[in-house]
């Protein structure tokens, strides 16, 4: 019963990572053991108590209990991961190490509540229950982890989940976790890389995505030269220099969303980090950038085959923050946008003839819509590549596939490949070299 108790004082000591208290899994095992503690108990209530907890540990990604808290510590935003922004003053930051050591040291103990003590304490209470087998055959979680979740986290997340779940006193890494929140950010932005803005009920937000595209940049083949001017801009960004806002226009399947995915990928660990806007929440750019500046992250919101009709709102929303204004200007925020057309705003034969409803200067609306796009600093062109270039893309991925193919039949059958589906690009060579290495090993 001491375990039990201490684990519950443990949870209710809880101050800098208060925000724990609210985790579902951490939520039902309090519940449990508030109840557990209490004089007065009803099996009825102590099983739906002990199995919500279970169903809802077992629904985590975690294996184990220990493990499931370490993962809510990496990742909670609270006053000391954020990096005490708001508290000049050296004595305030000390008094905060001070609260987190005591809250690792508390969190560390709830983490090794053993299912074996509750369940030992609950058959001698019960003991004269004639129902008392049913608490024999309740389920038991894993407590401490002895093999921690590796799938979904880089290594440097890996490191220090190693690192927690091997200590004898999560205490002694305060340190190590302020150089982990200094380097990596705090709250969702140190878990994930890359979000998609969303809206529910009206209000945006960022969804992490988990498993977002793993496309590198060594796995791209072609447009080197393009792609070395966006790298060097994304460098320049990184190292706290002004970057550009760029723009990456061309013929569809020439590699430009490929590219921006695999500059994420590529210098994820130094500090960048992606949102992708759909075209329809532009106008959401005020709401976006308010939740970003102030982070120490570098931010590229990425914003895919754009285009836009006329009258739209979104048009607005994206010239006001290329222009660079007030509520848009942000050191660590860039855009870079994808498109197949070099003018983002669609133009029409009656607005060149000056026919454009009632508008006396219609040319001027004509040079606007032209001008978007000069609004980017640097504009990348993406153009199809001609057979030899296309012949040169298609034996570079087969070179990194390693398939063993004369090279005779390799472009003569890359040649029927162009003509029959999508033209020469370098999603078709991609394509094709997919075709032929299962036609490849099919044969063997």
């Amino acid at each position: 019963m001491f375990e039990i108790k201490s684990s519950k004082l443990a949870l209710n000591t809880i101050s800098i990572y208060r925000n724990l208290l609210e985790d579902t899994v951490i939520k039902k095992l309090k519940a449990l053991l508030d109840y557990i503690s209490g004089d007065e108990k009803q099996l009825s209530i102590v099983l739906d108590l002990y199995n919500e907890f279970f169903y809802n540990l077992a629904k985590s990604e975690a294996n184990s209990l220990e493990e499931h808290i370490i993962d809510k510590i990496l990742f909670d935003e609270n006053s000391f991961s954020k990096g005490f922004n708001s508290y000049k003053p050296s004595n305030k930051k000390d008094f905060i190490k001070e609260a987190v050591h005591i809250d690792l040291e508390n969190l560390q103990l709830v983490s090794r509540v053993n299912p074996r003590t509750i369940k030992n304490y609950l058959l001698s209470y019960f003991s004269e229950n004639e129902f008392k087998y049913i608490i024999q055959k309740l389920p038991e979680w894993t407590a401490k982890c002895a093999e921690c979740n590796t799938d979904d986290y880089p290594e440097h997340i890996n490191i220090i989940k190693k690192k927690l779940c091997d200590a004898s006193s999560w205490s002694e890494f305060t340190e190590e976790l302020e150089v982990f929140h200094k380097n990596y950010g705090y709250g969702a932005f140190a878990e994930y890389r890359a979000f998609v803005w969303e809206r529910a009920n009206g209000k945006g937000y960022f969804n992490g995505i988990k498993k977002p595209d793993s496309v590198e940049i060594e796995d791209l083949i072609g447009y080197e030269v393009e792609r070395s001017v966006i790298i060097e801009n994304t460098v320049q960004f990184l190292n706290g220099y002004s970057g550009n806002n760029v723009l990456l226009h061309g013929d569809r399947g020439t590699g430009k969303s490929s590219t921006v995915k695999a500059i994420l990928n590529k210098y994820y660990t130094e500090g960048l980090r992606m949102i992708e806007v759909p075209k329809a929440y532009l106008t959401d750019f005020p709401d976006i950038i308010r939740n970003l500046k102030d982070r120490t992250q570098r931010f590229i919101i990425f914003v895919d085959d754009l285009v836009f009709g006329d009258d739209e709102e979104s048009y607005t929303a994206l010239k006001a923050i290329l222009e660079g204004g007030l509520e848009s200007k942000s050191s660590n925020i860039l855009i870079y946008a994808t498109s197949n057309r070099r003018h983002l705003v669609k133009e029409y034969f009656s607005e060149r003839l000056g026919n454009n409803g009632e508008e006396v200067h219609s040319g001027d609306s004509v040079q606007e819509k032209l001008s978007l796009a000069d609004r980017f600093g640097i504009n990348v062109v993406f153009s199809s590549p001609d057979q030899k270039k296309y012949l040169e893309i298609v034996d570079g991925i087969a070179a990194k596939r390693n398939l063993n193919i004369d090279r005779d039949v390799l472009h003569s059958e890359a040649k029927k490949w162009e003509l029959w589906y999508n033209g020469r690009s370098a999603r078709t060579a991609r394509q094709f070299v997919d075709w032929i290495e299962g036609q490849d090993k099919s044969d063997k």
